[in-house]
């Protein structure tokens, strides 16, 4: 395909366009399923290296701190040399770090190593998504943004089976070497089909002292939510202090620069982008928190084992290919507004059975209750995003997805790290019931979920910003 600035802005989705978000999707796919492929061989990797479950959990936790950290500067990376370049060159990283894991000869290594992997994946999606926003243009963005949405949520259904049935027929080397060959496709496809898009802003210097600031606080933040989770209260209230701290110093440093910061907190007072962030934020706490409770209840309070817990997860996925395909067909004359409320109101919908854990909740109102929260969580990505970068100039694609997905991630983690704790108390509280625990936790993901119907509310209800 020949370089190009933009694609033609148009109202159909040609064979083309489809052709590059598929390609582009590879990257956000393989970064995202990795780390729940790996989270099933964690015991094996314990096994392997002789290290304790505690020690060998850093090969998790490591990855999704490498994610955090990476998140702020691909908008800068990608204003500066180039989405597609910038998108390649995280390909290359994450595949760099994924042979190195592989290579691994004790844990301290593997999660050294696991922390190159994350933070070539942590910049795949925001990239990726700002890139085939500017090549798709503001009126079919909400059309292929749908599709790419799709491959957060069904990479948590997929990755424990496909992690598991690795594991049964090859080493544990494989749980990271399977994504060579992915990613060398996506590069290969990328380099021939995806066009250059030019630098929207290669003259604005890098910010470090908000990089110094942004990153290692939301890090920080994170890991001492999750040593909260364990029961370390020490490094925890140090770890949250001190990236409430950072954070809060990121915040002013970015309001008192004259220079471009890392992400603009002005963003955030700008409608719609501070609702939609609101949604996807409390949103990520509730979907990835959610994610977190079942796999574990399944294998804990019902003994499965990984395979089997991932199959029962199945039906989630099948209810986001449905309401994927709902919103394809209905994105471009249903107000934004709406398919996202609904979205949320199903995703309740489908939480709510969960808090009658403790009641012996049959298998077929589990799978049901998936399938329609995987439905809503279909109905809420594509239209947000499409809100957000039809209104958005297109120099600043590149760091409103990369504040967007920071919101989701961080929210994710947040949200586990938070429902962890809570999950905790109330397994001390209920002694040897542990359904009911799991019951009462859920209860905090309904009150999420209303929180994001709140945000949500504040959405504008066109899609297209008028001219």
């Amino acid at each position: 395909m020949s370089d190009a600035t933009r694609a033609p802005v148009g109202e159909k989705v040609d064979r083309r366009l489809l052709g590059v978000a598929f390609i582009l999707v590879l990257g956000t796919f393989m970064a995202t399923i990795d780390a729940t492929i790996v989270s099933v061989g964690i015991d094996t990797l314990a096994g392997e290296f002789g290290a304790s479950v505690a020690e060998i959990q850093w090969v998790s936790t490591a990855y999704l701190l490498a994610v955090v950290a990476a998140v702020p500067a691909s908008g800068w990376l990608a204003g500066r040399y180039g989405g597609r370049r910038t998108w390649i060159g995280a390909i290359g990283l994450f595949l760099l770090g994924s042979v190195l894991c592989a290579l691994a000869w004790d844990a301290t290594s593997l999660i050294v190593f696991r922390i190159v992997q994350g933070l070539g994946g942590g910049m795949l999606p925001a990239t990726g998504q700002a890139l085939l926003a500017r090549i798709a243009g503001p009126r079919r963005t909400g059309k292929v943004i749908s599709v790419v949405a799709i491959v957060p949520m069904l990479s948590p259904v997929l990755g424990p089976p496909a992690g598991g049935s690795i594991l049964a027929v090859a080493s544990w080397q494989w749980l990271f070497l399977v994504n060579v060959p992915v990613g060398a496709a996506a590069v290969l496809l990328a380099r021939r089909f995806v066009p250059r898009i030019p630098p929207a802003d290669g003259r604005t210097p890098f910010d470090l002292r908000g990089a110094v600031l942004l990153s290692p606080g939301l890090a920080v933040l994170v890991y001492g939510l999750t040593e909260l989770a364990d029961g370390r209260t020490v490094p925890a209230v140090t770890g949250v202090c001190a990236g409430a701290l950072m954070l809060a110093g990121f915040v002013a440093h970015g309001l008192r620069t004259r220079a471009t910061p890392l992400i603009d907190p002005r963003l955030f007072a700008r409608p719609p982008f501070g609702a939609a962030a609101l949604s996807l934020l409390v949103l990520g706490a509730s979907v990835f928190g959610t994610t977190f409770l079942l796999p574990l209840y399944f294998q804990t309070g019902r003994g499965l084992s990984a395979w089997e817990a991932g199959l029962l997860l199945a039906p989630q996925g099948l209810g986001a290919v449905a309401g994927t395909v709902l919103v394809n067909r209905t994105i471009d004359t249903v107000a934004p507004r709406t398919l996202v409320v609904c979205g949320i109101g199903l995703i309740l919908a489908g939480t709510v059975p969960f808090t009658l854990l403790g009641h012996g909740l049959p298998d077929a109102v589990v799978v049901a209750a998936l399938v329609v929260r995987g439905t809503g969580m279909a109905m809420i990505g594509a239209p947000v995003m499409n809100i957000v970068y039809s209104r958005i100039e297109p120099a600043h694609l590149p760091r409103a997805a990369s504040a967007l997905n920071l919101l989701n991630t961080v929210g994710g983690s947040v949200g586990t790290a938070a429902l962890a704790v809570v999950l905790q108390d109330r397994l001390g509280a209920r002694g040897t019931d542990v359904s009911r625990a799991f019951a009462d936790t859920f209860w905090w993901v309904s009150g999420l979920c209303l929180l994001a119907a709140a945000g949500a509310s504040r959405l504008p209800r066109t899609n297209v910003r008028k001219p």
